[in-house]
């Protein structure tokens, strides 16, 4: 198996509804997100997965969330846009379409800060 990722970012703002802290006001992020698929074998050409479709597939999700206020973004209307929820969110719109009898989607992580963040694997 061989693993194959790409390191991206958005900015956005968001606040978390009921927590007990500074994080239910209003604040930013440069969110960094790194997104993992797992091939379990190579195409003719040797390559896991091409870094040019898994980086377009990858922007067309960052791009629905960059500069906004995610509390507004239809997927974080009922819950918190967590750093949770926002890599279970890239998870659930990538993995359909990263998905092949030779690769997967293996894991989304997202990070608030260099030394805070989440990695998800999907259920």
């Amino acid at each position: 198996m061989i693993d194959i990722f790409i390191k991206t970012h958005f900015s956005a703002g968001h606040h978390l509804r009921h927590y007990p802290g500074n994080c239910e006001k209003p604040h930013g992020h440069n969110w960094k997100v790194k997104v993992q698929v797992r091939a379990t074998r190579l195409d003719e050409m040797g390559l896991g997965l091409d870094f040019r479709l898994l980086k377009e597939q990858v922007k067309l999700v960052i791009d629905n969330l960059d500069h906004l206020d995610l509390n507004e973004h239809p997927a974080f209307l009922d819950r918190n846009p967590s750093s949770e929820h926002i890599a279970m969110y890239i998870f659930a719109e990538l993995q359909e379409k990263l998905k092949t009898d030779r690769y997967q989607l293996f894991s989304v992580t997202v990070r608030e800060t260099d030394s805070s963040g989440v990695i998800y694997y999907g259920e």
